[in-house]
């Protein structure tokens, strides 16, 4: 019986593993936990659906926050209106739309048919808490957009929530992060991190939530224990002016990256970090080099891919790859201004810039592989790909889904490459399952002949 048992388990992860073997049947995942969905901030998924052709998804005003595909249906919110949208994944008609009291830069994330997303605007009270008017975090059914509770914060909640083991936690403008019951609203637990936190929507990885954080001074960031509801370090950065708060993190391999800008306005200096995911200590920290200060979103959100870091400069209008074990810089590519994080896939790297571009660039060598003009600001959204379609949302108040085809034959071809070597290696792995399930049958079948 176990001998059947093992040969039919050989079989099955055969067939899984051959290219090909598809049992999805919705277009996006099941899930949306967190900013960009994973805490490498490569925002990929592929079930094998076929890519959607050209879309635009028509909303009331401005785009700033990331576009969340789940099953068939697409969520967003805008900047400065705060209108809450639900499409239709493949026809781009509306399902839904709602309101909140305030902006919107938060994704929305999902969980369980719950929508969570923050609102709250960056303009300073009096007191020095960042957000004026209402700030908070609500709930909606996903299904037809009813708000199901409110939580009013005392300062903004611009960066994305997120929803962790029957939580939803989010970071604030009043210093504090607070987790929420997700059913209800109701407040489980509220910390006190010391530092404003303006768009750096925490990472969660395991069981820790990390964040960046500006004022009161020193530049902070910070690494929480998510089952302890307790801080496990807070790393000081006595040298930043600007964008530590701002930045969404990402994690990978024991290591958190983020960036900031040190020095003055009038001679800002871009730089990355990487610190240890269990200490806080700094492992290596790299230069962008010196350039011209911006207005709002000031440093460039990083990505993590196959080892590399993948991040754009507002300040030194550049793109970079960075080796992410070194902190050495592998290549980068001159452009213009740039704000949002890039995605991965199959060996190229596409970023987006404040000119209505997106780039796409061999992620080994930066080579330019093909671009996309689209309309208005594009920033700072950053492209998604789900299923070989790029979504992105621009300041001209659209969504625009994009078939990766649309890029040009060097992206496909460069692409198929890519791919064409690890379906070789998928290959070679079911093909020795194979082997190894004949060789087992037939020698249960010569011991059966004996027996």
């Amino acid at each position: 019986m176990y001998t059947k048992t093992f040969f039919c388990l050989i079989l099955m992860c055969t067939f899984f593993l051959l290219p090909g073997f598809v049992s999805a049947e919705d277009f996006g995942p099941e899930e949306w936990q967190q900013y960009r969905m994973k805490s490498d901030k490569n925002a990929v998924f592929d079930n094998g659906s076929d890519p959607l052709e050209s879309q635009v998804y028509e909303t009331a005003d401005e785009v700033r926050a990331t576009p969340v595909v789940v099953g068939d249906r697409l969520f967003v919110g805008n900047h400065n209106s705060g209108d809450l949208f639900a499409f239709d994944i493949a026809s781009g008609e509306e399902i839904w739309r709602n309101q909140a009291p305030n902006w919107i830069h938060s994704e929305m994330i999902y969980q369980d048919g719950t929508i969570f997303v923050g609102y709250g605007n960056r303009y300073f009270q009096d007191n020095g808490i960042r957000g004026t008017g209402e700030s908070g975090v609500l709930a909606l059914d996903a299904g037809n957009g009813d708000i199901l509770w409110k939580y009013v914060t005392e300062g903004e909640v611009m960066p994305t929530p997120v929803y962790y083991d029957g939580a939803v936690y989010a970071a604030t403008g009043d210093r504090h992060l607070y987790k929420l019951e997700p059913d209800s609203g109701e407040l489980l637990h509220k910390a006190e991190i010391g530092s404003t936190v303006s768009m750096s929507a925490p990472n969660i990885t395991d069981d820790q939530l990390f964040v960046g954080g500006s004022s009161p001074s020193p530049y902070t960031f910070s690494a929480y224990y998510l089952t302890s509801d307790e801080f496990a370090w807070q790393t000081e950065f006595p040298e930043v002016i600007a964008g530590l708060d701002d930045v969404p993190p990402a994690v990978a391999d024991d290591l958190v990256v983020t960036t900031a800008i040190e020095g003055t306005q009038e001679e800002p200096e871009h730089k990355m970090y990487a610190m240890d995911t269990e200490t806080g200590e700094l492992a290596w920290e790299a230069s962008f080099g010196v350039g011209q200060f911006v207005k709002n979103n000031k440093s460039g959100a990083p990505i993590i891919y196959e080892d590399m870091i993948y991040v754009g400069s507002p300040i030194t209008k550049t793109f970079y790859a960075f080796d992410l074990d070194t902190g050495e810089k592998q290549w980068e590519f001159e452009n213009e201004v740039m704000k949002a994080p890039p995605v991965a896939q199959d060996g190229v790297v596409y970023f987006s810039n404040a000119e209505g571009f997106v780039y796409a660039l061999d992620a080994e060598s930066g080579e330019a592989l093909g671009e996309k003009q689209l309309q208005g600001v594009l920033a700072p959204a950053g492209p998604i790909i789900v299923n070989n379609t790029m979504f992105i949302g621009s300041q001209d108040s659209n969504v625009y889904a994009v078939p990766i085809e649309e890029f040009g034959e060097d992206v496909l071809q460069h692409a198929s490459k890519h791919t064409g070597i690890n379906q070789t290696m998928v290959y070679t792995i079911g093909a020795l399952l194979l082997i190894v399930l004949i060789i087992g049958l037939v020698w249960l079948k010569r011991r059966r002949q004996r027996g």
